[in-house]
């Protein structure tokens, strides 16, 4: 079992919450040591209420790195789970210490830090994961794998959006803390919702098929008064090889929890799936029926079938999402640490140069919405 510190995520996180459940699904991972809390004593004590070793429960993630570093057992590696503009000062102490990563989305707040922080990773040999959840799924895996096969014939254009309804009205003004720092330019980045959620959707759309962005050209909003930043996003993008592309993200679109909806369209067929139904698939080739692909089926790819835990009819969502990253992640660090391949499991993970494309994609919505003569722009990572 690999040991597992944390940054952040303490008592009332939400995200660090879902790491020690997604951690802990398949036995690969125990959290034994972490700084949870700006305030090192609320810190401390939450890690003790967490059953950690008072020894291993750390004031600061700088106390952590020092005290895990002196140890024989120190931690394989800490999950980042603070707001944007932590992630570099952290990512980069762990990985100059030596210790891999797991990190929240976006991997950073500014576009210098993301390509500062990737070319750390990639020259000190350190795994740095990026919790990009919905790459999780197994039948995201699926529809990747069809769409790599030829089945949907060449792309033609692909529709993603990420709707959200939780910002419709300035919580951030009523005490919610959460809305509150996401709605800081100094602590979220430059984008609002196209960094907050858009992230997603623009790397589950790449993923699915392995397109590289060309150029793009944005249109933000910001609906609610008050706020810094966008609260809602359309981005048409032209991908290499000429395929088409549009996203939207919203916080503010009512009567969506957590509508995220990719569809793929080729000349011989499309692919469909939708968060919320995770457990199917939509697949129409061209002059055939509708067909629902279901989770759990006997012809599925061994991509999506080694992501899966329980029967047909038993339905798996987020959190098994996120635990099918943080397996992964496992096996990937282990192979490293064993000198061999990774199994396929420890295959098409989002790494740090995936956080760099999420980071570059953000500067280059923001860019286009700010250039009105010039909307045509290219992230400098694709």
């Amino acid at each position: 079992m690999l040991r597992l510190g944390m940054v952040g995520g303490g008592q009332g996180a939400y995200i660090g919450n879902i790491h020690r459940l997604a951690s802990r699904l398949d036995g690969q991972w125990q959290l034994v040591a972490g700084a949870f809390d700006v305030d090192p004593e609320r810190g401390r004590a939450f890690a003790i209420s967490q059953g950690l070793d008072p020894a291993r429960s750390y004031g600061t993630y700088q106390d952590l790195i020092a005290g895990e570093t002196a140890r024989e057992d120190r931690v394989d590696a800490v999950a980042i789970c603070t707001p944007n503009f932590t992630h570099y000062p952290i990512a980069k102490a762990l990985i100059e210490a030596g210790f891999d990563v797991i990190c929240e989305k976006p991997l950073t707040a500014t576009l210098e830090d993301a390509v500062a922080l990737e070319k750390l990773a990639r020259e000190s040999g350190r795994f740095v994961g990026v919790t990009y959840t919905y790459s999780g799924y197994p039948m995201v895996h699926e529809a990747r794998v069809r769409v790599a096969r030829g089945e949907l014939g060449p792309i033609r254009t692909v529709q993603v959006e990420y709707p959200l309804e939780w910002m419709a009205t300035a919580i951030e003004q009523a005490g919610n803390a959460q809305a509150a720092w996401r709605t800081d330019p100094k602590k979220n980045g430059r984008g609002g919702s196209i960094g907050d959620i858009g992230t997603h959707a623009y790397h589950l759309a790449g993923f699915v098929t392995g397109l590289k962005l060309e150029s793009l050209t944005a249109d933000l909003a910001t609906f609610v008064g008050g706020r810094a930043l966008d609260d809602n996003a359309h981005v048409m993008m032209r991908y290499q090889g000429g395929a088409r592309g549009l996203l939207w993200s919203s916080q503010i679109a009512i009567g969506n929890s957590n509508g995220v909806r990719l569809r793929v369209f080729g000349e011989n067929g499309s692919l469909q799936w939708f968060q919320e139904q995770p457990n199917e698939l939509v697949f129409t080739p061209l002059d055939g029926r509708v067909q629902i692909i279901k989770r759990g089926a006997d012809d599925l790819s061994e991509d999506a079938k080694l992501r899966i835990r329980t029967p047909p009819g038993h339905p798996e969502g987020y959190l098994e999402a996120f635990a099918n990253l943080y397996a992964g992640f496992a096996e990937a660090i282990r192979a490293r640490q064993e000198g061999r391949e990774p199994s396929l499991l420890g295959q098409n993970l989002p790494l740090a140069y995936d956080g760099l494309k999420g980071v570059a994609f953000v500067e280059a919505v923001v860019d286009s919405h700010e250039a009105e003569g010039q909307p045509w722009l290219t992230p400098m990572a694709v």
